[in-house]
């Protein structure tokens, strides 16, 4: 087994690798404590190498690694890659590209939605992953050879399944049904959320504009402090605790007290201060500055079973295509489907378009229906 564990031997590694037209990656890290993800392991495969770095071995420098995750020559496969790329960006500002994600493509071919890496390693290579090592402490070392084993195995896997699903991509002509997904993948606006947004994360119901004026405020001030600390958001204040503060603001350090969650200690500190500052901001900011949610307008009249019936259509065209409905078009898209004929949706262009766009917008002529033949639901041209 190949552990890289100096920054001359990760040097080598990927110039070996740099060779090759695709690389397998995955990651093992840490995050119950911290904002950001503790890297711990990476893993890397060409076709014929694997080997598995060690980034907390001290003076082993990243570069050479980092360097050939931005190489445009070189395919970075992942599986549900979200997470490792958000890692790769927050430590180099950088995210790798060109990528292919075989949870994606596997949803392209016809293994449904969001499908386990389990289940693609025991249906496309015919071998079962030991999970005995699946909740280890990967910052502990020495790691034993049972999980080194459990870790790369991850990659080498990989490589078949890469091999697999792309050869079905290819021989279907649908390799491009995955380009969406993957720019978005590879945009840094998917990893990163900007302090002063991060009150859009947290689900209220009130959408009164001051109330909105605070949350944003000491959500702001909640995220900058998780940056800052590198702890998770939850251990300065619950989401709960900040819809409160917003609902009936605090003026002084005594009535932040009476807030479920916050010491005495808290609230009399640098910290509680700090806070009575940001709440402070969000009630004298002027109103025409204070942020407005739209209100989603109900659906127009007779809109419900019409989208029903789009419901059916597209379960029958997914299955026939063999194809993620997630992947297609969602319920918000269907519901604007079915109250414009030129709705500005996925759904209505490109290949979502002729698999499923094409005949959501022929129900509604018309021009096609349903019948039932034996226990199965089959669509009938009407013209």
């Amino acid at each position: 087994m190949q552990i890289i564990t100096t920054t001359e031997k990760l040097d080598e590694l990927c110039n070996r690798l740099s060779e090759h037209p695709f690389v397998t990656i995955d990651t093992e890290f840490l995050r119950e404590s911290t904002f950001w993800p503790k890297l711990c392991l990476v893993q890397i495969a060409s076709t014929d190498e694997a080997a598995i770095i060690d980034p907390l071995v001290d003076g082993i420098d990243l570069a050479p690694l980092y360097k050939l995750l931005s190489n445009p020559d070189v395919l970075k496969v992942f599986h549900a890659g979200r997470q490792d790329l958000e890692i790769f960006h927050h430590q180099t500002g950088v995210v790798p590209a060109p990528i292919f994600d075989t949870q994606v493509a596997a949803m392209v071919c016809g293994f449904g939605e969001s499908v386990g890496y389990d289940t693609l390693v025991g249906s496309l290579t015919g071998q079962r992953i030991d999970k005995s090592s699946r909740f280890t402490d990967w910052s502990r070392r020495p790691l034993t050879e049972r999980q080194l084993e459990y870790a790369l195995a991850d990659v080498t896997h990989l490589r078949v399944i890469y091999d697999k699903l792309l050869q079905k991509l290819e021989k279907s002509g649908r390799t491009h049904w995955l380009d969406n997904e993957m720019k978005i993948l590879e945009s840094p606006d998917t990893y990163f959320i900007h302090p002063e947004n991060a009150w859009k994360r947290i689900k209220t119901r009130n959408n009164k504009p001051r109330f909105l004026a605070i949350l944003k405020s000491i959500a702001t001030w909640r995220e900058e402090g998780a940056h800052r600390q590198d702890i998770p958001r939850n251990r300065i204040l619950r989401d709960e605790a900040l819809i409160e503060i917003a609902s009936n603001p605090p003026k002084n350090a005594e009535k932040l007290t009476h807030v479920r969650g916050i010491s005495k200690k808290f609230a009399e500190g640098k910290s509680g201060q700090s806070l009575l500052k940001a709440i402070q901001a969000g009630v004298e900011l002027p109103d025409e500055e204070c942020p407005v949610v739209k209100q989603r307008a109900a659906p127009p009249k007779g809109l419900g079973p019409q989208m029903e019936l789009m419901k059916v259509l597209l379960k029958l065209r997914c299955e026939e295509n063999e194809v993620a409905q997630k992947l297609v078009c969602n319920t918000s898209e269907l519901e604007q489907i079915a109250a414009n004929d030129d709705a500005d949706v996925p759904a209505l262009k490109g290949w979502r378009y002729e698999v499923f766009g094409k005949d959501a917008l022929a129900l509604k002529k018309g021009k096609i229906a349903f019948t039932i033949d034996g226990k199965k639901i089959k669509i009938i041209d009407l013209q």
